[in-house]
C-alpha cells in the first residue's frame, strides 16, 4: 500500500494521544499536578528545539515579527499553559478514560466558533455529527443518564476537562487568525517553550518547589513523564505533521477520531479502569459523530 508507513505513524499518533490521558493521571499521582505538567512541556521544549537545530531551522525563530511572537504567546497561553492546567487538575478528579471521551466535543466547539468568527459553512452532516458527538460525551460522563446534566450530575472534574476543550479550540483558532506563514514545527517548538515557562510560573506560585516529590518519583512516574513529553508531544506531533504533508490535513485529522477509543482502552490497561457499557456506548457515539463531521467537511 502506498504511504503505508505514514498510515502506521498516524495510527501511532492516535495511540500516543489516547495514552496521554492515563499517563497524565499516573504523573499526577507522583507529582503535584501543575509541576508535572510544567516538567512535561519543559522536556518537550528541549527536544523540539533540538529538532529545529538538527534541521538547521533555529534561525526561523529570529525572523518572526513582533505580531507573530504575540500570536505565539497567546497560543501558548491557551494551548499549552491553560490546557495543561485543566488537563492535570481534571485528571485528579475523574477517570482518564471518561476524560478522553469528553474531549471528543473538541471539534464541535472548534467548528462552531470557526463558523461564528470566520464564516465557515455548516451542513446537515456536520450538525448531525456534532449532536452525535456531544450526545456520546454526555452519555459517558453521566454514566448513561444524560438527564443528570439538568440536575447537577456533572462534577468539577468534568468541567475542568471541558476547560481543556475550550483552551484547545482557542489555540486552534488563534493559530488560524494570527500565525499564518509560520511552519508547524516552529509553532509547536515556540509555543511549547513559551507555554512551559508560563506553566512553570503558575506551578511555582501554586505548588512551590517540590524537590522532595521529584526526588521520590518512582519508575512509573518517570515513565509517564517520558511518555507524555517524548511520545504524546514530540513524536505524536511529528507523525501528525508528516501525515498532513503527505495525505492532506483532512485525511490526517480523521485519525484524531480514534483518540477517545485508545484513551479508554489504555486507561483500562494502565489503570484498571472499568469499561462499563455507558462509557463504551458514549465513546462509540462520540467517535461516530466525529467521523460524520469529518465526512461533512469533505
Amino acid at each position: 500500500m502506498k504511504h503505508y508507513s505514514v498510515y502506521l505513524k498516524l495510527l501511532g499518533m492516535a495511540v500516543l494521544w489516547g495514552a496521554s490521558w492515563p499517563m497524565g493521571r499516573m504523573l499526577g499521582q507522583s507529582l503535584p499536578p501543575l509541576t508535572g505538567g510544567a516538567l512535561r512541556f519543559l522536556l518537550a521544549s528541549v527536544l523540539l528545539l533540538g529538532w529545529l537545530f538538527a534541521r538547521s531551522r533555529l534561525a526561523t525563530l529570529a525572523v518572526l515579527s513582533a505580531r507573530q511572537w504575540l500570536g505565539l504567546a497567546a497560543a501558548a497561553a491557551f494551548g499549552v499553559c491553560g490546557y495543561a492546567v485543566f488537563f492535570m487538575l481534571g485528571l485528579q478528579q475523574m477517570p482518564a478514560g471518561k476524560a478522553a471521551v469528553v474531549v471528543a466535543v473538541n471539534p464541535v466547539l472548534t467548528l462552531l466558533l470557526a463558523a461564528w468568527l470566520f464564516g465557515e459553512r455548516l451542513n446537515l452532516k456536520i450538525l448531525a455529527g456534532m449532536l452525535l458527538a456531544v450526545g456520546g460525551a454526555v452519555t459517558a460522563v453521566t454514566q448513561g443518564h444524560p438527564s443528570a446534566v439538568l440536575t447537577g450530575g456533572i462534577k468539577a472534574g468534568e468541567w475542568l476537562i471541558f476547560g481543556c476543550v475550550v483552551c484547545w479550540a482557542a489555540y486552534t483558532l488563534i493559530g488560524r487568525a494570527v500565525l499564518r506563514g509560520i511552519d508547524a514545527l516552529t509553532v509547536t517548538a515556540a509555543t511549547s517553550l513559551i507555554g512551559a515557562l508560563m506553566l512553570s510560573a503558575v506551578a511555582l506560585f501554586a505548588e512551590g518547589l517540590p524537590f522532595a516529590a521529584i526526588a521520590a518519583m518512582d519508575a512509573r512516574g518517570w515513565a509517564a513523564l517520558a511518555g507524555l513529553a517524548v511520545g504524546a508531544t514530540v513524536l505524536a506531533y511529528a507523525w501528525y505533521f508528516e501525515g498532513v504533508k503527505t495525505l492532506g490535513a483532512g485525511s490526517a485529522a480523521a485519525y484524531i477520531t480514534l483518540v477517545p477509543i485508545f484513551g479508554m482502552l489504555c486507561s483500562a490497561w494502565f489503570l484498571g479502569e472499568a469499561l462499563h457499557i455507558s462509557l463504551v456506548a458514549g465513546c462509540a457515539a462520540a467517535v461516530g459523530g466525529m467521523a460524520l463531521m469529518q465526512y461533512g467537511q469533505k
